[in-house]
């Protein structure tokens, strides 16, 4: 028997043909079906991610948002797009500020429960535009939804750990959506907490939600007409402005996805590439420019540093805490940077992620001592403008191709408000928005928010800048999701993990203090640094010496353990093996209910 380096409870799965992996093995087997009608990776993965919306509908909804990232097998190059929507136009802080001062916190944000942190769901729009533009044509947009809607419509099992999500919510739920009839509680909000007293499903409960299977049912008939025009739309705004809310028949209709380059940055042989900003996976290009930077100047000695050591861990903590400093200020919807002053973001990000940059940002690392949130700046680049719950899939086809695919409502249920008569909740990422003038990330109307989730993959460099596919991979959760992209890119490339044991190490992740919120200054969306102190969350399995000696460095560690691991997120990847004909192998996190599972 091979000896794991880390104790798996999974072997790695392999396929000649495709692979879906998912946090749901009945999501994973809609995107099957969907392969085996002759679909190809991004068919199968928005049936994937419509048949997550109904299994785990507590971290992705139909009012949502999503990302993706296309590996095209026949020119070898990756591709973007931008699935996220925008806040109500007609919205401002000064109209919050009069009319809504309570749902502002902290001087600098707004309340997660505030009714402006609903913007427009994009993820409908961007499961139909990525089909169109990169499907395979061979089966129809209904066909890539009739899973899911059968899903819904007959019910499901429920599964684990998407029971516990459902309980950890039960209360919330139940407040956000009081003030309906009792026959909307008992039968609308009962799809969900469908228990004697509006209680949440055990584990295994058949679990039905028509309601959900009507929309899901439109969308599949009129594409995304069905979703951002007519009925649908009509019940989503006039629940939002029941509520006090400004999101307008108008906002939805003219609503688009955007069709990105992916941003990339070469480290130990490969390239990582991410969904530039309003997205934060710059957030990982930039740690691993610094790691490179440091390991170059011999700063770090990288090959000799031990996994999830001491001094390999304060490296990560470190790196991270300077790339999310800058992300407060160069993470922010691009588009409006263009529009009202001129910035084109490709010469920001070019910058970024420069030697030249990156030998100015390493200075600030020391081997014995912590940074200090209160004294840590934003980089400076020469333009003066700058200046001061989720689920992961990936998919991967019998022609090479393959689809990193992120789907978010941000917080459990999101906003927690439930349309009426559609079945879908409303997602909150308004809430990353900051109430400073001087961010960039500043509330405005028709607004992109900061985003937290982000799909990932690796790819080989090759000549005349084309990418041999090494691995379609993410990890949901938060301001997690950068953080757990770099750990599992080290683990598989600098470490020599498998794709199993990649997700199975224990990991860190960073957050900001719980108890300090009032030292947030509203730079940015409110990430680990932005109070005055960065938890450093250590998963248990790491060892209690490594603990105190993080410690004894400065850092204000907590080890999570049992369901509240959570904080470290839910990764799936799907890497290509080398050598003679295609062989594909996968992991998937067993933090989640999921699997990895080969086409036969």
């Amino acid at each position: 028997m091979p000896n794991p380096k880390f104790n798996s409870r999974r072997s790695v799965v392999y396929s000649t043909k495709g692979i879906v992996s998912s946090s749901q093995p009945l999501a994973n087997a809609a995107g099957l079906k969907i392969l085996e009608k002759g679909g190809n990776a991004i068919d199968a993965a928005v049936a994937v991610a419509a048949a997550l919306t109904v299994t785990e509908t507590a971290s992705t909804d139909l009012g949502g948002d999503a990302y993706a990232i296309f590996y095209n097998a026949k020119d070898q190059k990756a591709y973007g797009l931008n699935g996220t929507g925008r806040s109500a136009s007609k919205l401002s802080v000064d109209y919050i500020k009069k009319n809504y001062p309570q749902d502002i916190v902290n001087n600098y944000r707004l309340s997660s429960e505030s009714i402006f942190t609903a913007n427009v769901p994009g993820g409908i729009a961007a499961w139909y535009d990525s089909v169109k533009k990169w499907g395979s044509g061979k089966v129809s947009f209904e066909e890539i939804l009739q899973p899911a809607i059968e899903l819904s419509e007959n019910g499901y099992p429920i599964s684990e750990i998407s029971a516990h999500l459902v309980q950890n919510s039960e209360s919330r739920l139940k407040k956000v959506n009081g003030d309906k009839s009792q026959d909307f509680l008992q039968n609308e909000l009962g799809a969900f907490l469908p228990n004697e007293g509006l209680t949440a499903p055990i584990e295994g409960q058949l679990v039905k939600n028509k309601y959900k299977a009507k929309t899901l049912k439109l969308i599949a008939q009129h594409g995304k007409d069905g979703f951002y025009k007519g009925e649908v739309a009509e019940s989503i705004v006039k629940e939002v402005q029941s509520r006090g809310g400004l999101l307008s028949l108008e906002d939805l209709a003219n609503h688009t996805s955007t069709f990105v380059d992916p941003i990339s940055y070469e480290f130990l042989g490969k390239k990582l590439w991410e969904i530039p900003p309003n997205g934060s996976g710059i957030i990982a290009l930039l740690s691993l420019g610094l790691i490179k930077n440091l390991d170059s100047k011999g700063v770090i000695e990288l090959s000799k540093l031990k996994h999830n050591s001491v001094e390999y861990l304060h490296l990560i903590i470190e790196v991270l805490k300077l790339s999310f400093k800058d992300s407060e200020e160069y993470v922010s919807d691009s588009d409006h940077l263009l529009s009202k002053f001129g910035i084109d973001q490709k010469e920001t990000i070019e910058q970024l992620l420069s030697d030249k940059y990156f030998d100015q940002r390493s200075k600030y690392f020391k081997a014995d001592s912590v940074l200090d949130n209160k004294d840590l700046q934003v980089g400076e680049l020469p333009n003066r403008i700058f200046k001061s719950d989720t689920v992961y899939f990936t998919v991967t086809d019998s022609e090479g191709n393959a689809a990193s695919f992120i789907n978010s409502v941000f917080m459990n249920y999101g906003s927690g408000i439930l349309v009426p008569d559609r079945g879908f909740f409303l997602q909150n990422r308004g809430a990353n928005f900051s109430l400073n003038p001087n961010s960039k990330n500043y509330l405005e109307g028709n607004k992109r928010s900061y985003h937290t989730i982000i799909p990932g993959l690796i790819t080989t460099p090759l000549d005349q800048g084309k990418e041999d596919l090494y691995a379609s991979y993410g990890i949901m959760g938060g301001y997690n999701q950068p953080q757990a992209h770099i750990q599992v890119y080290l683990n598989l490339l600098l470490f020599g993990l498998n794709p199993q044991e990649a997700l199975d190490a224990p990991r860190i992740t960073l957050q900001p203090h719980p108890k300090l919120g009032h030292t947030d200054e509203g730079h940015g969306s409110h990430g680990p640094v932005s109070r005055h102190v960065t938890e450093v969350n250590v998963e248990q399995g790491i060892s209690e010496e490594v603990v105190e000696g993080l410690r004894k460095l400065g850092h204000h560690v907590v080890v999570v353990e049992g369901y509240d691991r959570k904080a470290f997120g839910r990764g799936q990847i799907i890497r290509k093996e080398p050598g003679e004909g295609l062989i594909w192998s996968a992991g998937s996190d067993q933090r989640a209910d999921g699997a990895a599972v080969p086409q036969l």
